[in-house]
Formats: structure tokens, C-alpha cells, sequence
């Protein structure tokens, strides 16, 4: 059997308390493995105390540089000054690197951002999103044309993915598990708390098993990728 890896990647942590608290209960119970952090979000400090607690969860920097809309806050060339000011708050905050680079919306794979982001992740030796040896895979995502598909998010539904889009080489699945509450304003709710009930589903650990899928994260992705290159 081809040897395959997954990454489950958890975006917009620090967006609030419970975000962060479903994350790592996600990561703790479940099969996320790996995190994107939105350094200016309100909760972002409170992630960071308490970084320790979670060692085998690799961070990453969640950019954030569009509103709730999608809309680019900066024009082209003020990203690459904002970006740089967040990937320092990010090592401000935890000490350390991000070990991955991505970005809210994920407003870096299409121009006119696509190219920053590249020669940046190069500079710093950082996997980016859908440029990296891991294949990204979007789909696991309870909303669209602005209507709740919980089925989308369901254990039923992720299983089938895992089988489906898991092929040989590295895979990163992204999702957005959290719980509701605490002020946080998103047009993503209900659908958080679905998301965090199958990442934690016994179901789905049996799944990943049952299909020899290894899970990793991103600190450990250049040694897969070497190993399965090689």
C-alpha cells in the first residue's frame, strides 16, 4: 500500500475563546494536527499562554489581510510590509516561527497575492498553502452559497473524504472547529461546533486507521516529503 500522510489543519485560531478552546479539544480528541493562528485576533494572546499545553500541535501564521468579505484591506504593495509585521507579532507571541504560512480566505493562491506570498514563504523557508509537497483539499467546509450544509461536515461525509482524497503522498485537509459564544461574530457558527463533533468522532480516528493514513503535521513535513520523494 502507497504510503499516505494527512495533515488536518485547523484555521483561525486566536478569532476567540472558543475557537480556541475547540481547536485543541480537536487536536486533544480528535485528528487535527496542526493550526493556522490570526495573530490580531482577540484571543491570540490568550492561545499563546497557554502554547505549551498543546507541544505536538504545529502553528502557523494565519495572514490576515481582508475583511469578513473577502475584501483586501491593503493594496498589493502594503501586503508585503503587513505581512512582515504579522509573521513578527506571530514570534512576538510565541517565541518561535510559524512552521507553516497561510492565509484567511485563502487570498494567496490567486494574483495578485499569489507572488508575494511565494517569494516571502521562500525567503523564510515556510511551507505555503497549496504550494507546499502537502496537496490541499478544501472541501471539508459546511457552508456555501451563504446556506448551512451540515452534511458536508457530517462523520459520513469526512470518512468518504478520507478514502476519496487521501492518495499517496501528503494530503492537508482544512477545517474550522470552534464553539460559539464569547462576542465572536462569524457567518461560520453552527457549522464550527458540527466540524469539531466529527474531527472528534471515534468514527473517524477508526476511519484514518482502517485506511492506513498516517497523520502528521507540519513540522514534520519536509522529512515525509523527502522520504516519499526519495
Amino acid at each position: 500500500m502507497p504510503d499516505r500522510y494527512l495533515i488536518v489543519n485547523a484555521d483561525d485560531l486566536g478569532a476567540s475563546r472558543g475557537v480556541n478552546r475547540g481547536i485543541l479539544e480537536a487536536h486533544e480528541r480528535g485528528i487535527v494536527t496542526s493550526a493556522s493562528l490570526m495573530v490580531d485576533m482577540p484571543a491570540a494572546a490568550q492561545f499563546a499562554a497557554r502554547a505549551a499545553d498543546a507541544k505536538d500541535l504545529s502553528v502557523g501564521l494565519h495572514a490576515t489581510l481582508t475583511n469578513e468579505d473577502a475584501e483586501l484591506l491593503f493594496d498589493a504593495p502594503a501586503c508585503r510590509g503587513e505581512l512582515e509585521r504579522q509573521l513578527a507579532r506571530f514570534e512576538e507571541l510565541l517565541g518561535r516561527a510559524p512552521t507553516h504560512l497561510d492565509s484567511h480566505h485563502n487570498v494567496h493562491l490567486e494574483p495578485p497575492l499569489r507572488e508575494l506570498f511565494e517569494a516571502l514563504a521562500r525567503e523564510r523557508g515556510l511551507p505555503l498553502r497549496g504550494f507546499s509537497p502537502a496537496r490541499y483539499y478544501a472541501d471539508f467546509y459546511g457552508q456555501w452559497d451563504d446556506e448551512t450544509h451540515l452534511e458536508q461536515v457530517s462523520a459520513e461525509s469526512l470518512s468518504a473524504m478520507l478514502e476519496a482524497e487521501v492518495g499517496e503522498g501528503v494530503t492537508e485537509f482544512g477545517c474550522h472547529p470552534g464553539y460559539t459564544g464569547d462576542g465572536f461574530e462569524s457567518s461560520y457558527l453552527i457549522e464550527r461546533e458540527a466540524e469539531l463533533r466529527t474531527l472528534c468522532d471515534p468514527v473517524i480516528r477508526a476511519r484514518v486507521e482502517e485506511l492506513g493514513i498516517r497523520l502528521i503535521n507540519f513540522s514534520d513535513l519536509a522529512g515525509v516529503a523527502g522520504a516519499v520523494g526519495g
